[in-house]
């Protein structure tokens, strides 16, 4: 067994197979996922599992580049999405590396899923609580 935060099958062999640039989504409960675009179904019942709790674990194994969300997530669910760019401050400072966050609008996201290695779908019901993030290289 791995001795790793992560420990979802799919999501570890996905992060496994990542490259430069390559995309990983993690999602609301809503968020339309593309045909053709791997589907990780974690959702068991409303906040469960937690989109932070997945961003966290993910985050925990994986090199990022950048991350992209939707920019309505700022207005429309202040409180997870200052959560949220909290956490990838600390994430860049503990890595000593910046993490850039591109806010583009919820349309845009949802057409650049398409671009997606995987979408990893959680419980999680508040709005535009979406992220897509960049693989990095780590040299």
């Amino acid at each position: 067994m791995k001795n790793t935060k992560l420990i979802n099958s799919e999501i570890s062999y996905v992060v496994a197979k990542l490259g430069h640039f390559d995309r990983l989504t993690i999602c609301d409960a809503g968020l339309p996922i593309p045909a053709g675009v791997q589907r990780i179904d974690l959702a068991v019942t409303e906040g469960v599992p937690a989109f932070m709790d997945v961003v966290r674990t993910v985050v925990s194994e994986m090199e990022i580049q950048g991350v992209e969300l939707a920019e309505e997530f700022k207005d429309v669910s202040p409180e997870l999405h200052e959560k949220l760019l909290g956490f990838f401050e600390s994430v860049a400072i503990e890595r000593g590396k910046p993490i850039p966050v591109s806010p583009v609008s919820h349309e845009v996201f949802k057409e650049n899923t398409q671009k997606s290695v995987a979408v990893v779908r959680t419980g999680e019901f508040t709005p535009y609580a979406n992220i897509t993030l960049k693989a990095g290289v780590v040299f």
